[in-house]
């Protein structure tokens, strides 16, 4: 029920101001109001889908929902003119169980599934003047107009400077700029490396193509640095945590969809070779914090000033270098050095990341967690639309013929991926009841058309606000929703919208707690499948003793990755009531053994590249979490360990 917090994205403020509301207004003008409506609910949705991140991975997370968006209004449009009540309900329940279950598979599959049942309600729900050939289109130049803003526009934070970018430097050359120099509390030695002279001034100028990607790469140092800094106190598990986030959001946004195969630019290599080079920073921090001992603080400085150099585009300047007094100190000297390198030279390495392929997203969709997830959205989306069926025919709308809210509404109360179901069916009441409201008393007062124009050009730039609360997301959605049916040729529905909220959300809740066949839980105990497979393959990996230190870092990403998606979806089940909460009991206890795991798989792979072997500490650990993993596992049902 907290609202998050941070800055005003003001970006998408813009974004979302050039959206719907100018799309509308040049419909109106046009004489095209219906097709003007289309296209603005597809700049609507696809606004809520506008997430910070890079401007490559905007294309995925918008542009995917909306194809998934046509889809749905295509087969709603033609099912709700050609069939009849009973096989309506059919064709969209089946739309249900096929948009729950790929919603399994992750974020942005999660949004391809909603906007599909989305627009299928709308299709089917409220008839349009227009043929479909002519909505199809508009809708996919609603999401695209958005998305275009998003591409072109650039952000507050894109002008930064880089004095090398473009220019030929021949063979690489060691600066002594980026050497790092030993700490001489702890190394009595004199320095032999000379002082390093102050850099040439970088040269400002408008760069907003990566500036999504600049900024998760120069989050990732400074989660490093900030774990350096926890290390030996309470707060490391919450920073390495943090750590695993930063990774996750630029491994995203540096890996987006691309037309070639490689980064075709040098500023998008040198992005990809400094998010490289923060791997065996991270691996070396993660070693230290698990050691449970302080380090010096001169240790953290290096990565703030790599990432202030990411940030601001521009040289990294002198390193300090920590004291190599142990294996994890001495890797992460060792990583310093070689970020220096990488810094200077630019190279663009692999993100060390793998694609599912198509089988393992198939077998995603039609595991327990696909299943569960497809069965109950499909049964809370054809339960809405029968009963929205039901009193359509009996006349129970009086003067609104479109029965659209009732099932769409549902969709977004079904998703787990947007908070635990009392809470979303809290929220989602109290927020269209306050919106519902509130357009009442803005459409007896603002003039028509060119009041209502305002009011969603307005809505359209607080849905980026609005989307740190589910409740305020919904009463903004509501008001934006409502006057574009009103444009459209509605009558105002304010009171028949609230009625047909409450009863989606009494739906929704009714059949979420009711009895499933197969077991209860499938989502987390999947998530938690995944990730024990992933523990084990980077376990196998660093026992193995191989050299191979890019596969090692795939490996670890893949399992710090899996386990934050564990956590994620264990922490949204435990909010659950009893009822549904209990099914995935134990879950958390399994992840926080898990988490132990790795983090002690990564301490011995620092430990066995510096000296060979394992001390008998790491043996130990790993087999006393190894008996502790497997006694909690049986407690949640399943009898594999890493045994």
């Amino acid at each position: 029920m907290r609202a998050q917090r941070g800055p005003v994205p003001w970006a998408a403020v813009t974004r979302g101001a050039l959206a719907a509301g100018p799309l509308l207004l040049a419909a109106l003008l046009a004489g095209r109001a219906s097709l003007g409506v289309v296209a603005a609910i597809a700049a609507m949705l696809a606004g809520i889908n506008d997430r910070p991140g890079s401007r490559r991975t905007s294309v995925r997370r918008i542009g995917v929902p909306a194809l998934a968006g046509a889809v749905g209004l295509l087969v709603g449009s033609y099912a709700g003119a050609h069939l009849g009540a009973f096989a309506l309900t059919l064709v969209l329940t089946g739309l249900g169980l096929v948009g729950g279950g790929i919603s399994a598979i992750g974020p942005v599959a999660s949004g391809t599934g909603t906007q599909l049942l989305v627009t299928s309600a709308v299709g089917a729900g409220m008839p349009l003047p227009d043929p479909v050939w002519q909505t199809v289109p508009a809708f996919l130049a609603g999401a695209g107009w958005l998305l275009a803003l998003r591409l072109l526009l650039p952000t507050p934070v894109s002008r930064t400077g880089d004095p090398r970018a473009g220019r030929g430097r021949g063979p690489y050359r060691p600066d002594s700029r980026f050497a790092p120099r030993p700490d001489k509390r702890s190394d009595p030695r004199p320095d032999p490396r000379p002082e390093p002279r102050p850099g040439p001034r970088p040269d400002v100028r408008l760069d907003f193509r990566f500036d999504g990607e600049r900024v998760a790469v120069a989050e990732v140092y400074d989660a490093v640095a900030a774990l350096l800094d926890a290390a030996g106190t309470e707060h490391a598990g919450a920073r390495r945590a943090a750590l695993t986030a930063a990774l996750d959001h630029a491994q995203d946004a540096l890996a987006g969809p691309r037309l070639r195969r490689h980064p075709s630019s040098a500023a998008e290599r040198r992005l990809h070779a400094q998010y490289a080079a923060a791997l065996p920073l991270g691996e070396a921090a993660t070693a230290l914090a698990w050691a449970e001992r302080t380090v010096p603080k001169r240790a953290a400085e290096g990565p703030r000033r790599l990432a202030a150099a990411v940030r601001g585009n521009s040289l990294a300047g002198p390193l300090p270098a920590p004291a190599r007094t142990d294996p994890a100190l001495r890797a992460l000297d060792a990583a310093l050095l070689h970020a220096a390198e990488v810094f200077d030279r630019g190279r663009a390495p692999d993100l060390h990341t793998r694609r599912r392929s198509v089988a393992a997203l198939v077998r995603t969709v039609l595991g327990a967690g696909g299943r569960e997830y497809a069965l109950r959205a499909g049964l809370c989306f054809g339960a809405a639309v029968a009963t929205a069926q039901a009193l359509h025919h009996g006349h129970w709308y009086g003067a609104h013929q479109h029965w659209y809210w009732l099932p769409a509404t549902a969709v977004f109360l079904v998703k787990p991926d947007l908070g635990p179901l009392v809470s979303r069916v809290l929220c989602r009441a109290a927020g269209t009841v306050l919106g519902a409201l509130l357009f009442a008393g803005f459409a007896a007062v603002l003039p028509r058309p060119e009041g209502l124009v305002v009011l969603v050009a307005v809505c359209g730039a607080l849905v980026p606000v609005a989307a740190r609360h589910f409740a305020a997301q919904t009463t903004v959605v509501t008001v934006l929703v409502l006057a574009l049916v009103m444009v459209g040729g509605e009558p105002q529905a304010s009171a028949g919208r609230i009625g047909e909220t409450l009863l989606a959300c009494a739906i929704v809740l009714i059949v979420g707690h009711l009895p499933v066949p197969g077991q209860r839980g499938g989502g987390v105990r999947a998530r938690i499948d995944a990730a024990d497979a992933a523990a084990h393959a980077y376990l196998v990996h660093v026992l193995g003793e191989s050299d191979d230190r890019a596969a090692r870092w795939t490996l670890r990403r893949e399992a710090y990755r899996t386990l934050a998606e564990a956590r994620a979806a264990i922490a949204r089940a435990a909010a659950e009531l009893p009822a549904l909460a209990r099914h995935s009991a134990g879950a958390d206890e399994v992840a926080a053994v898990l988490e132990r795991l790795v983090d002690t798989t990564t301490a011995c792979a620092v430990h066995l590249d510096d000296t060979g072997r394992l001390p008998p500490r790491h043996t130990e650990r790993l087999a006393a979490l190894r008996d502790e993993l497997a006694t909690r596992r049986g407690r949640v049902g399943r009898s594999r360990t890493l045994a």
